[in-house]
C-alpha cells in the first residue's frame, strides 16, 4: 500500500492549513497516511555561515528520513505577507542542502488555503513554479477561499469546493500508483 506524508507549511497550532490537510488526508482511499506537524522538526534559521559552523540540524535529518520514506505528499502552504510561512522556508532551506530534490521526484498535491477571498493564491503560484524545481511532480493544486465560510468542524462545506477538491485527490492518487 502506498504511503503518503501530509503536511501544512505552517507552525500555528491553530493552522487552518493543517485542518485542510488533515480533512483531504482523510478523502484517500487505500493509501496509508500520516499527518505530521513542522513543529516537530525544529532548525535553526539557516545561513551559510552557520551552516558551515554546526552539524546538520537533527530537525532537518528527520524531515529528511520521512520524504525518502513515504510515496507522495499532501502539502498545504500557509501564505504570510504574500509567501511561505518563515518556519516552512526556513526548513526548506536547511532540507534542501543534504538533498536539492527535496520532494525526491514523487506526486504531489499542492494546496492553501486562507481566511480571505484568493485562498492563498499567490502563495500556491509560487510553488506550482518552484517547486518542480525541488523535485516535486506537482499531480494537483486546490485554493480554498474563506476559510472559515467554506469548511466548519473538519467538513468542507462548498459543494463546489468539495467536486475541485475530490477531482484533485483523484489524480493525485493516480500519480502514487
Amino acid at each position: 500500500m502506498k504511503k503518503v506524508l501530509a503536511f501544512a507549511g505552517s507552525t500555528s497550532s491553530t493552522s487552518i492549513n493543517k485542518q485542510l490537510v488533515a480533512h483531504t488526508a482523510n478523502q484517500l482511499k487505500n493509501v496509508d497516511f500520516n499527518v505530521i506537524d513542522l513543529n516537530d522538526f525544529e532548525v535553526p534559521i539557516f545561513s551559510e555561515t552557520l551552516e558551515k559552523e554546526i552539524d546538520y540540524p537533527q530537525g532537518a535529518t528527520k524531515f529528511n528520513e520521512l520524504l525518502d520514506a513515504y510515496d507522495g505528499f499532501i502539502v498545504s502552504l500557509a501564505e504570510h505577507n504574500g509567501s511561505y510561512a518563515a518556519a516552512f522556508k526556513n526548513l526548506f532551506d536547511w532540507v534542501s542542502r543534504k538533498n536539492r530534490e527535496v520532494f525526491r521526484n514523487k506526486p504531489i498535491l499542492l494546496m492553501a488555503t486562507s481566511p480571505g477571498g484568493r485562498g492563498g493564491a499567490t502563495v500556491l503560484a509560487t510553488a506550482l513554479t518552484t517547486f518542480p524545481h525541488m523535485g516535486a511532480k506537482v499531480a494537483g493544486s486546490f485554493s480554498l477561499p474563506k476559510f472559515y465560510d467554506n469548511f466548519k468542524e473538519g467538513v468542507l462545506l462548498n459543494d463546489e469546493y468539495v467536486k475541485k477538491l475530490t477531482k484533485e485527490i483523484i489524480e493525485f492518487e493516480k500519480a502514487l500508483n
